[in-house]
């Protein structure tokens, strides 16, 4: 066979992903904190982009214009609508996950205390990778989320764990009162005290204490040594600060040589368990949107405008470098300074406008969570917000990722508002995994005799009838982490007791 060369044209199509795509869909995923790093470094290597100053300082406004199209080279304040086209949305009570645009409103209610701090995050797909994650030292809070994680709580319970152990310090000290956050998520105290109390039992131990001295119980009971005399020395504690061991002795009614076996064992404790973990501790989050009550029930979702960078493009030193390149190298530099300036600008105003319409759609879907607190938190899932907005999952998830919502009740992550949900056999709306649990602790609370025990098959069943679609493993699943045992074993207890 004789070999000849040839031309061949093929026509096919392909998912080309550009850089310029790739920039877009970074930007979509960083945290205000490392976006604010990405354009420094975009500063330093672009001799044609600039901060925006002229707010700043009006008299130099004529020193650099903005690029042709004002429009997208110019990113400022979230409630600048001209620039953003993107001016704060009012949701109002009840509107559910329809696609619809947000509708107008009145203007934002009273002043709000945006105190709550919590933890940063990461993003999918870049950062620090795998390997920086498994060799750099953990900190506390990724310690606790891990534990929080596997603890098995209602959903109920594991949103107000969430807003705990961002309250944690990095010595390991709860630094949030309890009525005050109660308050301010809605929930009566006693929830918080029932989650406190499981966080308590989590590595290490006397992590969550309040004090010096309930960090110090925590230790000596899981060490099973906070006996009647240890727990009068841990009331005297300022008695064994001065040193006044005859106080001591007298308080305790204990002898010298009790009262040095309990101060050794005392020292022998960690005052601060939080140390003993890595990283700096994490800085205040700054919010990127806020929530705000506005009049007649309508919640009023803006951005917050010091989040957003404030960039444009130098056009009178374009010109001045345009008009001294000689060299095609030269012009060439110049040509992709001003393509690579133009699109940032461009992908940091669709980085906005994209936050703000998740965000938005947010709030329309967990308004009940504003309204009345954390015991209203609905099913809600990442389709749900991407079918509504006409968005793709994946876009929603990087929007959700490390972004921060301010609201009355508090600065939650954005994935904060995300719970899961039971489906409904009857195709009606679906129920929240939280009230799925507390049907099945409802039917075995209601179980009196042997001959009243579920199985986990006739949990099923009477789910279904009730209109949920759950499978066995779920039901099995919800029971254990409800700590409730087995039917066979209930009934075994039953017989016992009898």
């Amino acid at each position: 066979m004789a070999l000849s060369a040839r031309l061949e044209i093929r026509q096919g199509q392909g998912l080309v992903i550009t850089p310029q795509l790739q920039q877009a869909i970074k930007l979509l995923q960083l945290s205000n904190l490392e976006l604010e790093a990405f354009v420094e470094t975009e500063l330093e290597r672009n001799p044609l982009l600039q901060r925006d100053e002229r707010d700043a300082e009006p008299d130099r406004e004529n020193e650099a214009e903005p690029a042709a199209d004002t429009s997208t080279d110019r990113v400022s304040d979230a409630t600048a609508a001209a620039d953003l086209d993107a001016r704060p949305d009012e949701v109002s009570p009840g509107e559910r996950a329809t696609g619809d645009a947000p509708g107008e409103g009145a203007d934002a209610g009273g002043g709000v205390d945006w105190s709550r701090a919590g933890n940063g995050g990461g993003f999918d797909g870049d950062g620090e990778g795998f390997e920086g994650a498994m060799t750099r030292e953990k900190t506390l809070p990724e310690h606790l989320y891990d534990q929080l994680a596997v603890a098995g709580l209602p959903a109920t319970e594991t949103a107000a764990a969430q807003v705990l152990i961002d309250a944690v310090d990095e010595g390991g000290y709860l630094r949030a009162d309890l009525v005050e956050t109660a308050e301010r998520l809605g929930c009566e105290v006693a929830l918080l005290e029932k989650v406190l109390a499981t966080l308590q039992g989590f590595e290490p131990t006397g992590v969550f204490a309040r004090d010096v001295r309930e960090c110090l119980m925590l230790q000596l009971k899981e060490r099973d040594r906070f006996d009647p005399l240890m727990e009068k020395l841990l009331d005297n504690l300022e008695l064994l600060a001065r040193r006044d061991m005859a106080g001591l002795r007298r308080v305790c009614g204990c002898d010298d040589e009790d009262l040095r076996d309990m101060v050794a064992e005392l020292r022998a404790l960690t005052p601060r368990p939080g140390s003993a973990f890595g990283g700096e501790p994490a800085p205040p989050v700054v919010p990127d949107v806020f929530v705000r009550e506005g009049l007649g029930g309508l919640w009023h979702v803006e951005l917050n405008g010091d989040t957003l960078p404030k960039l444009l493009v130098d056009q009178r030193y374009h010109a001045r470098v345009s008009a001294g390149a000689r060299t095609d190298q030269d012009k060439a530099f110049v040509a992709d300074c001003v393509a690579s300036a133009s699109w940032l600008l461009k992908s940091l105003d669709q980085r906005a406008k994209t936050i703000l319409k998740v965000a938005s759609e947010i709030v329309r879907q967990q308004d009940g969570f504003l309204a009345f607190g954390v015991e209203h938190l609905r099913p809600l899932n990442l389709k749900t917000v991407a079918d509504a907005i006409g968005m793709h999952e994946s876009t929603v998830s990087r929007v959700t990722s490390s972004k921060y919502v301010a609201t009355p009740r508090g600065v939650f992550e954005m994935k904060f508002f995300f719970t899961s949900s039971i489906a409904s056999s009857s195709g009606g709306e679906a129920h929240s995994a939280e009230s799925v649990r507390h049907k099945i602790r409802q039917l075995i609370d209601a179980e009196r005799r042997e001959e009243d025990v579920h199985s986990d098959d006739r949990i099923v069943d009477i789910l279904k009838e009730a209109g949920v679609d759950i499978a066995r493993r779920t039901v099995a699943k919800y029971r254990e982490a409800l700590r409730i045992p087995s039917s066979v074993e209930r009934k075994r207890m039953m017989k016992e007791t009898a």
